[in-house]
């Protein structure tokens, strides 16, 4: 039963990690990738993966979403930075409105449900 459970969860982040990623970049201005999924987990949204975030900021820079900027690491290895771009800002702009309403009713079908 515990698979289930993380199998059905890691489908629902599916459907809103894009524009979560978004909305963090558009809140803080820019970062990384361990610095998204540690802000990730603090929203609430645990567990997830690099093997998950880091293809998804790429395909979200590849369509123009956002930009990157690789940044040499005090000590360590360089990062790469992401901040969104006007056109990331116009899609969380579209698609937050239209996501949250999808997310009201689809609780307000599960409580139902669940009363019933």
């Amino acid at each position: 039963m515990a698979e289930r459970t993380t199998t059905r969860q890691t489908q629902w982040l599916r459907g809103v990690l894009d524009l979560a990623v978004l909305a963090l970049l558009a809140e803080g201005g820019e970062g990384y990738g361990y610095t998204l999924l540690q802000r990730l987990a603090e929203a609430g949204l645990p567990d997830m993966k690099a093997g998950t975030l880091y293809p998804l900021l790429n395909r979200l820079a590849a369509d123009g979403l956002l930009d990157t900027e690789w940044r040499a690491g005090e000590g360590g290895p360089g990062r790469k930075f992401f901040t969104l771009t006007d056109q990331g800002r116009a899609v969380l702009a579209e698609m937050g409105p239209k996501w949250t309403e999808f997310a009201r009713n689809s609780i307000a079908v599960v409580e139902r449900g669940m009363k019933a």
